[in-house]
């Protein structure tokens, strides 16, 4: 009887169980995120990093297609993979999070140069393919990152100006392929590593509180002693300073205790070992101590009144004088004055007061370097270089030179009667901000001259042409339209470069044809001569071959330059692409009839006709008689660069059916 009493109650007890199961289960069941189903991992990652290093919202991101990421500013894809961030002077406040842009495993240029980002720079290692990091001028703090040593494809790395402190690794020679190492302005110590990367032609520490002997390697050898300035503590024969040797004063070099210990054992080098003396008896050690004591008070009061004698001097000349404002006279005496009073380089207020300072003994008769590019040659090391004429225009001159015989740049000599209307000082100002237009579509502005009517622009030099020389070929050859595929690369390189002018200043391209873009060595287009065009005078004689390029409202009432008008250039060059033909050659057509002469003239392109009539009408568009119905730049990049996605797209589905 007891069995038949419990049985009906142990079966509902069980029965509620069951049913209770699915209830209290279900909480614990977890589900992927919404934006992992639907976006992009690179889309993710993005935002990530603008949740935590865009606090004032400059970055006005919307993701509302899977793809929509790619016309995002500063990204550049390639197949749906993000390959560039660059996100230079866009106002960012905040720090660089980990585990967000670490995840863009094919990034191959990252470039946050002249924000207000702070905090330390996050494990960067899962960025393999990383060939180029541009994080200079902003606030980062915290050692040199160690996860940079791994990323052994970098060839650019630019850490400067920032707050970042401690040893610079010496295994930083373990990164072959730098040709760009710029760690000036921070507060790094210790000795400079042995750096013997033989394609290293850019290179700086200067602005830092580093110490000892400076190895006497070939490839820190080739650099002078600006790369190194700043450092009153630094000494060797690159920079003709002898180090300081105590041993003249304290015994044999091998002489006990801090004073007596080694020049390597100071520097950290010969392996760390310090050499010490046998112990000697106390009688002696302390005869020799009160030597030693006398010695050094004898010393401290020489000093004391040299210094005060110095002081009394130099007050009677000011008073002599009168007041003014004290300057650096030369390089010598900044030199020495840091060596004798030596200063926290490192706080930011001082950083402001000395760069002015340090910008007008550069421009005392030699090149000015721009956008804080290093001196890595001079003045007399260019006028020595070898030369090869490359052309010659109505504005300049240009030479290839080769210096030393192994930096090779580009040397435009401006005509002095065109540009005589721009004086000396404004010359200067537009060259500083031209010089700050860093962006991979550009070729780089690295310096100028100008002295007694000559002016010299100098640029890094592109090894393979000109479009020019790409699309029209010699002239014993007939020239053949590109390919679309290649039209539209070079359409959106173009229009990157410009789009770029127009959005970080207030400057304008204002000569561009094909002969004014090159090919770079991963065979990217690249403006040159950018925005050297407001220098000349234009009512003097213009070059043929650029009339054709000029806006109707330039072309007729030599009106000032405007975006408006570079858009009208960009669609005369993207018809140039398209065709084969040269500007001079284009007929005045109305937009259908345009696209009927470029399908006329690509014939073997029958099965691209609406891409085509895609590519034709952005020109079309670009280059209307009214300024005010061409788009801005940065729309007509839009448009090819949604002409490009939507071509991806069509070309994975054919493949997936196929």
């Amino acid at each position: 009887m007891p069995k038949t009493k419990f049985k009906p109650v142990l079966h509902l007890f069980f029965f509620f169980i069951w049913v209770s199961i699915p209830c209290f289960s279900r909480p614990v069941i977890t589900y992927p995120p919404q934006t992992s189903l639907l976006f992009s991992t690179d889309a993710v990652s993005i935002l990530s990093f603008k949740s935590k290093a865009d606090l004032d919202n400059k970055l006005l991101y919307a993701l509302n297609e899977r793809f929509d990421y790619c016309q995002w500013r500063g990204v550049k894809c390639a197949q749906g993979r993000v390959v560039r961030y660059i996100l230079q002077n866009a106002a960012l406040r905040g720090v660089f999070p980990a585990n967000s842009l670490s995840k863009l495993d094919q990034l191959r240029v990252l470039s946050l140069r002249n924000n207000s980002l702070s905090g330390p720079i996050p494990d960067l290692s899962s960025l393999y393919n990383l060939k180029s990091l541009f994080l200079g001028r902003n606030n980062f703090s915290g050692t040199f990152p160690p996860s940079i040593l791994s990323l052994r494809r970098i060839t650019s790395l630019d850490l400067s100006y920032n707050e970042l402190a401690g040893p610079i690794p010496a295994n930083l020679t373990a990164l072959e392929r730098l040709n760009v190492l710029r760690l000036e302005w921070n507060r790094f110590d210790g000795p400079v590593p042995a750096l013997n990367q033989s394609f290293l032609l850019i290179f700086n520490v200067s602005g830092n509180n580093l110490t000892g002997k400076i190895p006497v390697t070939p490839t820190l050898s080739k650099f002078n002693t600006t790369a190194f300035s700043l450092n009153p503590d630094l000494c060797g024969e690159i920079i003709n300073k002898a180090c300081a040797s105590r041993a003249p004063f304290f015994g044999s070099p091998s002489a006990s205790g801090p004073l007596g210990q080694s020049a390597e054992a100071r520097s950290g080098g010969g392996g760390g070992v310090m050499v010490l003396s046998p112990p000697s008896s106390p009688k002696k050690s302390h005869r020799r101590t009160g030597v030693v004591l006398g010695f050094t008070i004898g010393i401290a009061l020489i000093l004391f009144s040299v210094l005060l004698a110095l002081s009394v001097v130099k007050k009677q000349r000011v008073d002599s004088k009168g007041t003014k404002p004290t300057t650096i006279a030369s390089p010598e005496v900044t030199n020495s004055n840091a060596g004798n009073s030596r200063t926290h380089i490192g706080e930011p207020p001082e950083r402001k007061t000395m760069m002015p300072e340090i910008q007008r003994l550069k421009k005392s008769g030699n090149l000015v370097f721009v956008g804080g590019e290093v001196e890595g040659y001079s003045l007399e090391q260019l006028m020595r270089a070898s030369a090869e004429l490359l052309g010659r225009g109505t504005m300049a001159t240009t030479y290839k030179a080769v210096v030393d015989r192994q930096l090779i740049l580009t040397v435009k000599r401006l005509d002095a009667g065109r540009t005589a209307v721009t004086g000396g000082e404004a010359f200067e100002q537009h060259m500083e901000a031209v010089g700050g237009l860093v962006h991979p579509n550009l070729v780089p502005l690295r310096a100028y001259f100008q002295a007694k009517g000559e002016r010299l622009v100098i640029y890094d030099y592109q090894p393979n042409g000109s479009v020019f020389n790409l699309v029209h070929g010699s002239r014993s050859t007939r020239a053949k339209p590109l390919h679309w595929t290649s039209c539209l690369k070079i359409a959106e390189d173009v229009a990157q470069g410009l789009a770029y002018i127009h959005q970080a200043s207030r400057l304008v391209h204002g000569n561009l044809k094909s002969t004014n873009v090159l090919l770079g060595t991963d065979f990217e287009a690249c403006l040159t001569d950018y925005c050297l065009a407001v220098l000349a005078d234009s009512s003097s004689t213009e070059d043929p071959d650029s009339l054709a390029y000029k806006a109707p409202e330039i072309r007729k009432s030599n009106r000032k330059l405007t975006p408006k008008s570079d858009v009208y250039a960009f669609g005369v060059f993207l018809l140039e692409l398209l065709t084969g033909k040269h500007p001079s050659q284009h007929p005045v057509l109305v937009p259908h009839d345009l696209l009927e002469w470029v399908r006329t003239i690509r014939e073997d392109d029958v099965g691209e006709y609406r891409r085509l009539g895609m590519l034709t009408e952005v020109a079309s568009v670009c280059s209307l008689t009214s300024p005010e119905q061409r788009p801005a730049m940065w729309q007509a990049l839009k448009m090819i660069q949604e002409i490009k996605e939507s071509a991806m797209m069509e070309d994975r589905a054919s493949y997936g059916h196929s």
